[in-house]
């Protein structure tokens, strides 16, 4: 994979992290050479807490020394250093680019909440509100994907984009979901286009090698599970 001239590219994070997943696949699909850190399951390594103070959070995107943190940032951030390799993250076009921004921040502020709100939920009537609410988001983001890719496969269009790659990383998570509480998220009848788009966005290469398998991610989930239902309430 191209790099940056001699730099040198780190990256702090978690195989199960979807956040962390935004992070190499821009990586990947710009060709950027990077040294993959691996951050133990509920610990933070001393140079996390020194690389990120303020949120202490992956991923961490270390570029000769400096510390890049949020992933939907450190996406950007690879899209603008590392222009001439791989293809483009970002529409050249600038309202494009705002459309792109406005779903990217969506799919964190509504729909992972309500994805991930259904492992966290205490009750069964929590948990289905939980679902509810992340069908609607994918309802939204089906309308979203038939007016921002033109007809073509991608968020991107002819190839994966930014918009892709924020959306894309809970693929993984989201067939977890699927087969622990025997429901479609994404649903052939309800969400046709954004099925498809979640199969050809992982039959890419690049992808493929960095969403992890799906038995894996259960198996992570009920252990999450059992540690939200064993902490003490929230005062």
């Amino acid at each position: 994979m191209a790099g940056s001239g001699n730099s040198e590219v780190k990256l702090l994070g978690a195989w199960a992290s979807p956040y962390v997943a935004r992070a190499r696949i821009a990586l990947n699909l710009k060709e950027v050479h990077y040294e993959f850190l691996e951050e133990q399951f509920g610990t933070k390594s001393e140079l996390l807490l020194k690389s990120n103070p303020i949120y202490k959070k992956i991923p961490v995107l270390i570029h000769d020394d400096k510390p890049i943190c949020e992933s939907l940032i450190i996406v950007q951030y690879i899209d603008e250093v590392w222009v001439s390799s791989g293809p483009a993250l970002m529409p050249a076009d600038a309202y494009d680019r705002a459309l792109h921004r406005f779903w990217a921040v969506y799919i964190d502020d509504k729909f992972v909440p309500s994805l991930f709100g259904m492992m966290r939920a205490p009750t069964e009537e929590a948990k289905a509100e939980s679902k509810e609410q992340a069908l609607a988001s994918l309802q939204l983001l089906e309308e979203a994907f038939g007016k921002i890719s033109k007809g073509k496969p991608f968020f991107g269009g002819d190839t994966i984009g930014y918009l892709d790659v924020a959306l894309g990383a809970f693929v993984g998570w989201m067939k977890a979901f699927e087969e622990m509480n025997g429901f479609k998220l994404l649903d052939d009848a309800k969400t046709p286009l954004l099925c498809a788009w979640a199969e050809n966005f992982c039959n890419n290469e690049v992808v493929g090698a960095v969403i992890p398998e799906t038995a894996k991610l259960v198996e992570l989930a009920k252990v999450m599970q059992a540690r939200f239902k064993s902490a003490p309430p929230a005062n």
